[in-house]
């Protein structure tokens, strides 16, 4: 594992401890309970005139056949480790707005608003999230028949950590909890007069 890089400026620890591992305790389980906070966590995600154009399918490893369906959907790499996760979740931005005509081209945003949402209450509980685009759209769509308006973006699993030595040993090494950041100075710009 290589050293953890040092935070620049104090953040809170939810944002500071995040990251995304693949190794997944493949004994633990979720409760209704916190799939629910997780859920509420996106549901009051900031989106553009309110709209809230996220919409979730999940499935619980407690039950083998949902969450074969979901795994069925990513591709190989990523279903050797996912299968440990707790739980499955294919985020879906709606693209399309309920009462007026139009795109809404703010719901792919929207929806990573509540992924994060979702992902900071998921710390908060002692769970970690992995999002993934690493799956097949077209499966997602055919397998959920998912109209027009709904376009699946990314995938998440979701777990409590497990043992880095139980991953294949050419993932162990990309198992690194906080890999390199930019530095402020690399992304951020001050515009004055």
């Amino acid at each position: 594992m290589s050293s953890i890089p040092t935070l620049e400026h104090p953040i809170h620890s939810l944002l500071a401890d995040r990251w995304s591992p693949r190794a997944f305790d493949k004994d633990a389980g979720l409760t209704q309970l916190e799939v629910n906070h997780l859920f509420e966590a996106a549901r009051w995600a900031p989106s553009s005139s309110n709209v809230q154009p996220w919409r979730y399918k999940f499935a619980l490893k407690s039950d083998a056949e949902a969450f074969q369906k979901m795994l069925d959907l990513l591709v190989p790499a990523n279903q050797i480790w996912a299968q440990h996760a707790s739980m499955l979740v294919l985020a879906i931005a709606k693209k399309s707005y309920d009462n007026r005509p139009g795109n809404n081209a703010y719901a792919w945003y929207d929806l990573g608003t509540a992924n994060f949402a979702l992902t900071l209450e998921a710390m908060n509980h002692g769970l970690y999230v992995h999002q993934m685009g690493g799956f097949v759209r077209e499966k997602a769509v055919e397998t959920f028949q998912l109209p027009e308006d709904l376009e699946p973006v990314v995938v998440l699993a979701i777990g409590r950590l497990g043992e880095v030595g139980d991953l294949p040993e050419h993932l162990q090494e990309r198992e690194v909890p906080r890999k390199p950041r930019l530095s402020q100075q690399e992304f951020v710009e001050q515009i004055s007069e």
